[in-house]
């Protein structure tokens, strides 16, 4: 029984971060996935692939694992260069990048 701890990336439709501030524990996969023959669509006997555990720290999360014995392996979240900038930046005098309006 293996299963993954990793926090979330922020969706990139919303510009809030609700659901990636928390840690995950999700199980892998102990089955392959099925198409199934008549409508097509994918299954699983694998009932732990639906088990989604939230947690507030990433040691609360690696305790629990512990606790029940889970071998847990975690993705540490990759971090985001991003460069604020608000409106009035476009038009500053000394500016270096070209005009794109």
């Amino acid at each position: 029984m293996t299963a993954r701890i990793y926090r979330p990336a922020k969706s990139a439709t919303q510009s809030g971060a609700a659901r990636s501030r928390r840690w995950v524990l999700e199980y892998e996969p102990e089955q392959p996935r099925e198409i199934e023959p008549l409508m097509g669509w994918t299954s699983s006997g694998d009932m732990k692939s639906q088990i989604h555990l939230w947690f507030e720290t990433k040691e609360e999360a690696l305790a629990y694992a512990a606790r029940n014995g889970i071998d847990a392996r975690v993705a540490e979240p990759a971090t985001v260069g991003r460069k604020t900038l608000s409106y009035s930046d476009n038009f500053k005098s000394g500016r270096l990048d070209q005009w794109t309006h």
